[in-house]
């Protein structure tokens, strides 16, 4: 009997894993590829570059014809004299824009199609900045494309020993009108707001003025003229003169002030007063 039951024991189980082994073979489930990752960082757009004016120079060369490199000055109505061609108007356009235009007017004439132009620009005499001032060269700068205030003042050799931390920029509009901005140079350079940094555009004006000054007269050891620095203090602008000579006295010291109007004043000054651009602070002699 038992030996019955073993056998019908072993059938089943035999029944069973060929059952398991005809069932489909099921495959895994495949989950969608993911986008691969956007690791790429979009490039920063160039900076534009200026159009061309009357006075620009420039340079083109037409690729397998050396006979028709051409140098030319663009004239007051922005156009050059081009072999083949002739007149073709340029000002107004960016170098890109130039070359495309010479390259179809030798395409329309037959002359050379699909022509490969390149165009050197030589000098930007149409886009100029001028800069004034207390920089260390001063003068007019050609520009050819997008400039801040920052570049100007390293262009002009940086901003002289006399020169003040704050720059003038003085832009006009297309009527005609100008308006003024201040910036806090040295403020800018020390990592101040990046919008403070000015866009500088053709016919602007970048002028320096020169750093404010006081005077100190009396009994001190170094009188003169210096620079004030900003919330300067009576207390400092004697050290800066060299503090008292023996017959100074701190409890004498007086400030001439000018006022808006041209009048002098005269005050007592304590060592925590605030000193103003063209003060003059006075040490009388102290009678003991």
């Amino acid at each position: 009997m038992k030996k019955h039951i073993s056998i019908a024991l072993v059938l089943l189980a035999c029944l069973t894993v060929s059952a398991c082994l005809q069932q489909p073979v099921r495959k895994a489930a495949t989950r969608p590829a993911l986008p691969p990752a956007a690791t790429e960082r979009a490039e920063a757009p160039a900076a534009p570059e200026y159009p061309l004016g009357p006075g620009d120079i420039v340079k083109i060369n037409v690729y397998n014809n050396p006979d028709l490199t051409t140098e030319a000055e663009l004239s007051q109505d922005g156009t050059i004299s081009f072999p083949l061609v002739g007149e073709v108007k340029i000002g107004g356009l960016s170098r890109a824009q130039a070359e495309k235009a010479i390259a179809a007017r030798l395409g329309e004439g037959g002359f050379v199609p699909n022509a490969h132009v390149n165009m050197l620009v030589l000098q930007y005499r149409s886009q100029q900045v001028s800069v004034i001032g207390e920089v260390n060269k001063p003068g007019k700068y050609p520009i050819n494309q997008t400039v801040t205030v920052t570049d100007l003042i390293a262009m002009a050799g940086g901003i002289g020993p006399k020169g003040g931390n704050m720059v003038t920029i003085i832009k006009r509009d297309g009527n005609g009108r100008t308006a003024q901005h201040d910036v806090d140079f040295k403020g800018l350079l020390s990592g101040g707001n990046p919008e403070r940094n000015v866009r500088i555009d053709s016919e602007d004006i970048i002028y320096v003025p020169p750093a404010p000054v006081f005077y100190i007269y009396g009994e001190v050891r170094q009188p003169g003229a210096y620079p004030l620095m900003p919330d300067m203090t009576v207390r400092q602008a004697l050290s800066l003169g060299g503090g008292l000579t023996a017959r100074g006295s701190e409890r004498s010291v007086q400030i001439d002030r000018k006022s808006a109007d041209g009048k002098v004043t005269t005050r007592r000054a304590r060592l925590t007063d605030r000193v103003r651009p063209d003060d003059v602070v006075q040490v009388p002699e102290a009678w003991f």
